[in-house]
């Protein structure tokens, strides 16, 4: 999901809004674990620009950084704006290379302005063009999109004719895998919690065929039996038991794609037991997690090549988008 933000024009000058922590979520984050405040716009200093957030993006990752604990971001302290990708346009700029007017994205905050420099994660300048909608860069062509492309190809290092399993293959990264997966010639199985979403990426986004878990009984079994010769490449956004069903169906010298671990973002004190780690060692198995992060010399590369497909409507891109940062 993406949030467009709407800004009062009353306000604009002098008023900054922000939603922020107010409670770590116990389980699943509800409203009252979040506040909607109202500060001073900062004014950027040397080395910093001042950034319109234009579009966010709901990510899944952000909740991993809701319970005070550090992992690789350290944990947004209570009171603090909430962190999250975002596409943003330059009101103001002191640092080099960036100037009024310039679109950019960058992991800011959920917030109408932000201070952004050069050590603002995932920065980078945008030349959106004129007929893709400016969205797009918050999902598809953006931060999804590139993980999508990286994960698969430097980690997975997917060939075709290969089977590629993609969890999560209707949300914002899966969806992305599912089309690119097909596109290099691979057959895609993915795992979704539904029957509309099944019919999704089978129909529209081109796999060759979809298990949902919540209807499908034993999810090992399910697996076996749309990929009765094994799974070359699993790409896991989930974890969990889908992880642990997933391990008992790849083939020798399989390839593991850690990109996420959904399932367990609401108990990471508590994570999902996985049994069946043992096929790491008997199928010879390559399983490896990766940050985006970490890439960002492969993402112009990703980019070319995803705004050449969703150009010839190879690639479609996927959005639910509410208005208003309130709404967040």
């Amino acid at each position: 999901m993406r949030i467009t933000n709407g800004i009062s024009k009353a306000k604009k000058k002098m008023l900054n809004r922000q939603v922020v922590l107010k409670s770590y979520p116990s389980g699943v984050p509800l409203p009252e674990d979040f506040e909607l405040i109202e500060t001073s716009v900062a004014e950027p200093g040397e080395g910093q620009m001042l950034v319109r957030n234009l579009f966010f993006s709901l990510e899944a990752a952000i909740r991993s950084w809701l319970d005070g604990i550090a992992n690789y971001f350290e944990p947004i302290p209570l009171g603090g704006a909430i962190r999250g990708p975002s596409v943003a346009k330059v009101i103001s700029s002191h640092l080099d290379g960036f100037e009024s007017g310039d679109i950019i994205f960058g992991l800011h905050h959920w917030e109408d302005y932000s201070l952004s420099d050069a050590n603002t994660a995932l920065l980078s300048k945008l030349s959106p063009e004129p007929d893709i909608p400016l969205s797009y860069y918050s999902g598809g062509l953006g931060g999804s999109g590139h993980t999508a492309y990286v994960g698969l190809h430097e980690i997975g290092k997917i060939q075709a004719g290969e089977t590629v399993l993609i969890s999560a293959a209707a949300g914002a990264t899966g969806s992305m895998a599912t089309q690119i997966a097909n596109l290099r010639g691979c057959k895609v199985v993915g795992v979704v919690g539904g029957d509309d979403k099944a019919t999704l990426i089978t129909q529209t986004l081109g796999a060759s065929a979809a298990i949902n878990y919540k209807s499908c009984g034993d999810l090992k079994t399910a697996i076996t039996d749309a990929c009765p010769e094994g799974v070359d490449v699993y790409f896991d956004n989930v974890g969990g038991n889908t992880l642990d069903a997933a391990l008992q169906c790849m083939k020798t010298f399989g390839r593991v794609i850690g990109c996420g671990m959904i399932s367990d973002y609401n108990h990471q004190d508590n994570p999902t037991p996985i049994y069946n780690i043992w096929k790491l060692v008997e199928r010879e198995l390559t399983m490896k997690g990766f940050l985006l992060y970490t890439y960002m010399d492969k993402v112009p590369a990703a980019s070319q090549q995803l705004h050449e497909w969703v150009r010839s409507g190879e690639i479609k891109i996927l959005e639910n988008i509410t208005q208003g940062l309130p709404n967040a």
